[in-house]
């Protein structure tokens, strides 16, 4: 069995979260919803594109305009000029002005009262158009935008470069900054004679869609915002309080104070968090337990060491002083029965406490499981520590029942279960072993004729340190440990054990013990 591997994704240097592992969950949650929102209010930036559009379309326009207006004005009458100038200016709302070749300003809308056009002066605006401006600013000064030149309003002067009217052979626009940010459009269309129509307009309207727009999206931006923060602190709350209750009672737990501390299993919740608070709160029950095995176990032991040690130093005490050799051999023989016993359960200890290390090193090997347990029971016989034991096979005696398996600890099994067969035995009991093939697997029934096991303790009796010894045997000869050891050596052969009771008869247990069979499982 090969030892489980961490994957490299959870090495504690992985550079994807080292940052992230510093971090408590809450702002993390939080920073990833803001970051999507914050994403949206891109949207920001996005308007500045949006405006470019609509100001180039209404450059096109306003060109297309002066076009018309300068042949319109040719087509008219020297006489009737001003009055068509007024008309045009009052039906586009803008100015427009009429140049000689010199710049000179030969019509004015203004003067002839066809329009008022006035810029505003941003002196006189409140506080919210202020922001606005600011707002304007800052956002062309974060997207890079091209900054057009400042508009100098003057009804008596046109607002061109000099020598206009002498450069000016075809439809031109320019686009200027009005004081207030606005955007003011300027178109110059030639007449015959070397003459020019000046368009001016200004663009507010342009501005005032795109602040609109701008107030629209920051409305939806801030109730999104509101509510990703609500969600996500409550999204936080969900999973961050738990946790904390789980850690602090974890922590309890470390400090020693296991048995005044309930880790809190939240029935209610069905999700991972749920899971995670179980399997915490059975951890800890399960560690409760352990403990009080433990304790309960080494309390036992302690006290009944006293007695082989307390026999032992009677013994060996009593050799100094006593001369016959008859007694000296009854002490002897004591002292070598107490060591044995005091041996025995200390190696059963200390094989438990290695035996998942050692396991998960193990070599497994194809072995022939009747014939070591055959040969299990001939070198019981040989020795005389068989009272009465049959070997029933349900297949062929010269069967083979090939298993994957480290030899020595599939031998431990089944001498752990006749062991413990044969202490509740009765005299003269027969232990029985059956074997026979169930499926795919191998099962192994070891039957004893004794008192049986009861329903409620047929699971405690796999526990570490779980002893229930019949009441005329002396301490030392069981630890406790058999049943726990052979358990967790089968479930390391990808096996099972369990024990039930026996229907042929009213009394005895009949421990079951499955294996794969060779061929159908890969060696571990």
């Amino acid at each position: 069995m090969a030892p489980a591997t961490a994957s490299p994704r959870s090495e504690p240097g992985d550079p994807a979260r080292r940052w992230s592992d510093q971090v408590s969950l809450t702002p993390r949650i939080l920073a990833v919803n803001v970051f999507a929102l914050l994403l949206l209010g891109g949207g920001f930036f996005y308007l500045d594109s949006f405006r470019t559009r609509i100001l180039d379309s209404r450059v096109m326009q306003v060109r297309r305009e002066a076009g018309l207006m300068a042949e319109a004005l040719n087509a008219a009458p020297p006489a009737s000029r001003p009055a068509v100038l007024t008309r045009l200016a009052r039906d586009t709302g803008g100015r427009l002005q009429l140049l000689d070749r010199s710049d000179r300003v030969l019509m004015d809308s203004e003067r002839l009262g066809g329009s008022d056009f006035t810029l505003v002066d941003p002196r006189t605006d409140g506080l919210g158009q202020r922001a606005a401006r600011w707002l304007d600013a800052l956002i062309d000064f974060i997207v890079r935008a091209p900054s057009s030149p400042a508009f100098q309003g003057d009804p008596s002067r046109s607002q061109v470069d000099p020598g206009i009217a002498r450069t000016t052979r075809t439809l031109s626009a320019t686009v200027w900054r009005a004081p207030d940010r606005t955007p003011v459009i300027t178109a110059a269309a030639p007449l015959p004679g070397g003459s020019v129509v000046l368009s001016t307009i200004n663009a507010r309207d342009i501005t005032e869609r795109v602040r609109v727009e701008r107030y629209r999206l920051s409305l939806v931006v801030l109730t999104a915002l509101a509510i990703s923060v609500a969600l996500s602190l409550y999204l936080a709350r969900t999973i961050v309080d738990p946790l904390r209750r789980l850690a602090r009672a974890a922590v309890r737990v470390r400090l020693g104070r296991a048995r005044e501390v309930v880790v809190p299993r939240l029935p209610e919740r069905r999700d991972e968090i749920g899971m995670l608070a179980r399997a915490l709160s059975d951890m800890s029950l399960a560690l409760r337990a352990r403990i009080d095995a433990t304790e309960a176990f080494a309390a036992d032991v302690t006290h009944e060491l006293k007695n082989p040690l307390a026999s032992l130093r009677s013994a060996v005490d009593s050799l100094t002083l006593i001369d016959d050799r008859d007694a000296q051999a009854r002490l002897l023989a004591i002292v070598a029965d107490d060591v044995h016993r005091l041996d025995r359960l200390i190696s059963d200890i200390s094989e438990a406490s290695r035996l998942d290390a050692q396991l998960s090193r193990a070599k497994f090997e194809r072995i022939d499981l009747i014939a070591m347990i055959a040969s299990q029971i001939a070198q019981r016989e040989q020795r005389g520590t068989v009272r009465g034991i049959r070997l029933h096979l349900d297949l062929l005696p010269d069967a083979q029942v090939p298993v994957m398996a480290e030899g020595a600890r599939l031998e431990r099994v089944f001498d752990n279960l006749i062991d413990n067969a044969l202490s509740f035995s009765p005299d003269g009991g027969i232990v029985s072993i059956a074997v026979r093939r169930v499926d795919e697997d191998i099962e192994v029934r070891v039957e004893d004729e004794g008192p049986g096991v009861p329903a409620e303790a047929r699971e405690a009796i796999f526990r570490r340190f779980h002893s229930v010894r019949p009441s005329e045997e002396a301490f030392g000869k069981h630890s406790g440990l058999g049943l726990a050891i052979a358990r967790t050596i089968v479930e390391a052969h990808q096996g099972s054990v369990a024990v039930e009771s026996r229907e042929d008869r009213l009394s005895g247990a009949r421990f079951v013990v499955r294996l794969p069979i060779a061929d159908a499982v890969e060696p571990a």
